[in-house]
């Protein structure tokens, strides 16, 4: 994966060679990736579905994320990144099918790790059971539900932690359905103003 080619971009977004995945990384390097949230209403309640990053993941393993997400390769284009929903999650979505809601830049740095992203944000609004995921156990290890409000509250600081509520896969490949709290330090470390900006977003392109 690290040998993976991506294109690189200056600060204008101005694309400006190739290079691996691991130099991408270890010299933070502007690239292309793919976020896609799914939501759905139920009842007049809007939900946001997580996925949980598989303990195997080299970064930020075992915590909650964006529903499907990942690198674009130097060769695809946008309307590739809906590989990732169905290499991740099983489901198959079609690119029309999404709503765009921008690019957001976002930056993190850790030890080694240098992750300067230009994320393609889109929105997938369809209530999905937990039976319709085929999850891909190298990457995600779980798929939750949790209430739009709760979500932004947390981000707000409104609230410590949120009520979460699906399936992860145990040891021996078995779903094991949890209903649970979780608190900040349970998810990747997005910017606050990515979450702050995703939710709005959402918000304003829900269909209801």
């Amino acid at each position: 994966m690290e040998t993976e080619l991506l294109k690189v971009f200056d600060s204008n977004r101005i694309q400006t060679g190739v290079a691996s995945r691991e130099e991408v990384h270890r010299l933070g390097h502007w690239h292309e990736v793919f976020h896609c949230w799914f939501a759905s209403s139920e009842a007049g309640v809007d939900y946001l579905y997580l996925q949980h990053r598989c303990a195997m993941k080299k970064d930020y393993p075992n915590l909650w994320d964006i529903t499907a997400a990942g690198h674009l390769l130097a060769h695809e284009t946008v309307c590739d990144g809906v590989r990732e929903i169905k290499e991740e999650l099983g489901i198959d979505v079609s690119f029309d099918e999404l709503v765009p809601l921008g690019i957001i830049e976002y930056h993190q740095t850790k030890e080694g790790f240098i992750d300067k992203e230009l994320a393609n944000v889109f929105l997938y609004e369809r209530a999905h059971s937990f039976d319709d995921f085929t999850l891909q156990l190298q990457e995600v290890s779980g798929m939750v539900k949790v209430v739009l409000t709760d979500f932004e509250e947390l981000w707000t600081e409104v609230k410590d932690k949120v009520n979460i509520k699906g399936f992860e896969m145990n040891h021996e490949g078995r779903r094991m359905m949890i209903d649970r709290f979780v608190g900040r330090n349970e998810f990747v470390p997005h910017d606050r103003s990515y979450y702050d900006s995703i939710i709005r977003l959402i918000r304003e392109n829900l269909a209801n």
